[in-house]
């Protein structure tokens, strides 16, 4: 009983330390923000942008520094637990360091960033281990595990892919940080199942500092979490599914991580195959055709042609619970089906049938009508005029 109450206490230490810590440096960042303006600033300007004012976009750096410190206090409660924890923030740094200069700078192509990430995941499986198996396919089974070269090489690219993914959906107050949160959740749950100790405490750090961040996220949008904050989060989530396959083979399917994931990461293959077969442009050029812009045009349809600040804020964050609900419709099975493999990839395949039939809804504009949101303009008194249909 004793043992249980001091690692249920080094738990919520480690969970309190990254959210108190990435709550006061968000607020300090708000706060201070005319003091960093030149280089934090995101503008509203562009395909992808839907907010209204310049907003911090440096919101990787509390995330950063909430989820430092809580490996600082695992190191002090639990020394296995602090290494794990340790080396996994190190092999973070490259990516974290190009998402920040890019956030900064606005000069580091996606390119390169997803080099960083490579870089990151290389880092991570020789520091940590941290590599794939087993995919649970017969024959890409038997390879990986007679040629370790390609687990590594295909591990490496699986958490780059994932990195980018999270980044893809960084687009509206809330949607990133909530989804983010609910795989956290997941990964948490089938740690603690499992009996793992690192990988659940290394889980509530990264949900303790989401949590922090996405106080001020949502629905306000006073700080984006900006690519440094995007990739951190991938990085972070797509370790945790390979280490969770990793360190216990039979017990966890790599289809368990993979349905948890399946959103962001079914999002960014579809919009590659979209861009490139269909729209004959180059994957890495924005447009506006992404699933969470799709909902925001076709079902947001809340207060659509005020420009007044707050009806588009409202809008944007609108935007949000309907992409989590996508999230939650795979996280869900996969909490409750994640010992049956067969199960898994059924559900992951079911995902995908019903993502790309509501993806053609939306973008054929049929949308269903009971999940369109609406507040019309008429009679809206805005200041001196009123707004009329």
């Amino acid at each position: 009983m004793v043992i249980l109450s001091t690692l249920f206490a080094m738990l919520l230490s480690i969970f309190i330390a990254a959210l108190v810590v990435s709550l006061l440096v968000c607020i300090a960042l708000i706060r201070t923000q005319h003091l960093h303006a030149r280089l934090s600033m995101d503008n509203s300007s562009g395909v992808q942008k839907f907010h209204v004012n310049p907003t911090p976009r440096i919101g990787g750096v509390p995330l950063f520094l909430g989820v430092l410190l809580a490996a600082l206090v695992s190191q002090l409660a639990h020394d296995h637990v602090g290494k794990l924890f340790g080396n996994l923030l190190l092999a973070s740094i490259p990516v974290f360091l190009a998402g920040l200069t890019e956030d900064m700078t606005k000069r580091v192509s996606p390119l390169w960033r997803l080099l960083a990430a490579f870089t990151s995941a290389g880092l991570a499986a020789w520091l940590s281990g941290c590599i794939l198996p087993k995919l649970g396919i017969i024959g890409v089974d038997y390879l990986l595990q007679i040629f370790p070269a390609v687990a590594v090489l295909f591990t490496v690219f699986a958490v780059g892919g994932v990195c980018h993914s999270i980044n893809i959906i960084d687009g509206y107050n809330g949607l990133m940080g909530g989804v983010v949160l609910s795989v956290t959740g997941a990964l948490a749950y089938v740690s603690l199942a499992v009996g793992d100790l690192p990988l659940l405490a290394v889980c509530l750090a990264l949900a303790g500092g989401i949590l922090g961040f996405l106080v001020w996220n949502f629905p306000k949008g006073m700080i984006f979490a900006g690519d440094a904050g995007a990739y951190l989060a991938g990085f972070m989530l797509a370790e945790l599914a390979v280490l969770l396959v990793a360190r216990h083979p039979g017990v966890v399917s790599p289809w368990f991580p993979f349905l948890v994931l399946i959103y962001p990461v079914f999002e960014t293959i579809f919009s590659i195959w979209r861009k490139k077969f269909l729209r004959k442009m180059s994957p890495g050029l924005p447009d506006g055709l992404h699933f969470h812009m799709l909902v925001y045009k076709r079902l947001v349809r809340w207060m659509v042609g005020s420009r007044e600040v707050s009806h588009l804020t409202r809008r944007n964050s609108l935007t949000a619970p309907y992409l989590w609900g996508v999230a939650l419709f795979s996280i869900t099975p996969a909490l409750l089906l994640w010992k049956v493999e067969w199960a898994l990839q059924v559900s992951a395949i079911l995902f995908v049938i019903g993502y790309v039939w509501v993806y053609r809804r939306l973008v054929t504009f049929r949308a269903p009508r009971a999940l369109v949101l609406r507040k019309n303009l008429s009679n809206v008194k805005l200041g001196r005029g009123v707004y009329r249909k």
